[in-house]
């Protein structure tokens, strides 16, 4: 078992303003130490077509990518990931979000660093190493979906026409004779990719061996430790806010009001492209913000269990059983159907694809001897079905579980 120490008052400041928490690529910083020797660093290309279709950051500023191009047998696939980082729900929120990189491409960074599934080093990433592998960042605070205006404010909510500036970009650049290509993403980057799994789908001929893989995207319409709900409500202001229930997939809003499509619990079941998912039974993103956030919680009960999963007392971890079984009754018919993968493992943890140590390492989490990387792989390329669901906690103790440090 590893642990991974994340420093809180970082953590802190990002969740004083409610917009996106901690941040993916900082935590696989803190764990890799910047990443081995020679780490791959990939320029940021803004995406000069987007201006004149409005495809817009919150700010106003264009939208980006990073590539980094294939070669020999993988020079024809190609692997699209959808940054992620939380999302923003009101006015003050999305203000404050796009005096950053997940608002505004002034802020982004120049390069950054590749790593897990976008690893160019096959002992790191022995499947896609070779393949076109690219980072589309996210700036518009509604995982890719939102379409609206708010001109007082001066926010761009452009999230759809990114998606299609992004896609249309990439068509051109080779993208549109791939012979397999892989939509991916962690987060609300995996959302989005629940969300759009189709659509990608459709952007290629028939002949395309086509699949979507979410890492850590299975948000739940969970209950609060108060008995309240409020993922719902938060992600009910996202879609009221951004406009995003248009482009919510239509075999879900047919029959369900618009937030609960926004939970992938109620989409899965309906999405005719393969799809992979992967969770961490216990996810720590959700554990902070869903089921336990301070306003449930105004006593700090479970202020201890949410910073260090060993100071979880039984009442707790009963708590939290049944949050996994819900997770696992939510996918009990989407992984019942042999084009579809699942993994889900018994860690206190959160993204696990892109984190080098999780996705394919020696030390790396297993099921049933099966790592990350492997079981993606073997599901991609259909060398056999992955339905790995792991034990209950503590069972498992290959885990890289994340424990927090400091005030949160």
């Amino acid at each position: 078992m590893s642990l991974l120490w994340v420093a809180g008052f970082l953590l802190w400041v990002r969740w004083a303003h409610g917009t996106e928490y901690w941040n993916t690529s900082e935590v696989a910083f803190a764990n890799n130490g910047g990443g081995g020797s020679s780490p791959l660093l990939v320029g940021l290309t803004l995406i000069q077509s987007a201006a004149a279709k409005h495809a817009v950051c919150l700010d106003g500023s264009l939208p980006g990518y990073h590539l980094h191009r294939g070669y020999g047998s993988g020079a024809n696939s190609w692997i699209v990931n959808l940054e992620g980082g939380g999302w923003c729900n009101d006015i003050k929120s999305c203000a404050f979000r796009k005096t950053g990189h997940h608002g505004s491409s002034y802020y982004m960074e120049k390069q950054i660093q590749f790593s897990g599934i976008l690893s160019n080093k096959p002992e790191e990433n022995p499947d896609f190493y070779n393949w076109n592998r690219v980072k589309i960042r996210y700036c518009d605070g509604g995982s890719f979906l939102g379409e609206s205006y708010n001109e007082a404010a001066g926010l761009y909510f452009r999230g759809q026409r990114i998606w299609l500036a992004a896609m249309e970009e990439l068509l051109s650049n080779g993208m549109r004779d791939a012979s397999q290509a892989l939509l991916s993403g962690c987060s609300a980057g995996g959302l989005s990719t629940i969300f759009h799994c189709d659509n990608f789908r459709a952007l290629f001929s028939s002949s395309t061996n086509v699949k979507c893989f979410a890492d850590a995207g299975l948000f739940l319409d969970s209950v609060d430790v108060a008995g309240g709900h409020t993922m719902r409500s938060f992600f009910g202001d996202v879609v009221s806010l951004q406009g995003a229930g248009r482009y919510l997939p239509r075999t879900c809003t047919a029959r369900m009001d618009a937030t609960s499509c926004f939970f992938p619990q109620n989409v899965v079941g309906n999405i005719q492209t393969p799809l992979f998912l992967l969770n961490t039974a216990y996810d720590v993103w959700q554990l902070q913000q869903s089921l336990a956030p301070k306003t449930a919680d105004p006593q700090g009960y479970w202020k201890e269990c949410k910073m260090n999963h060993a100071n979880c007392n039984s009442y707790q971890l009963q708590f939290l059983q049944g949050f996994r079984d819900q997770m696992l009754n939510a996918v009990k018919e989407f992984s019942s159907s042999g084009k579809n993968g699942l993994y889900i493992n018994s860690c206190f943890a959160h993204c696990q694809s892109e984190r080098q140590d999780t996705w394919y390492a020696s030390n790396s989490p297993l099921i049933g001897n099966k790592r990350i990387a492997t079981a993606v792989g073997d599901w991609f390329f259909d060398r056999s079905q992955v339905d790995e669901v792991d034990c209950a906690y503590p069972c498992d103790s290959t885990c890289h579980h994340i424990v927090f440090r400091g005030r949160v």
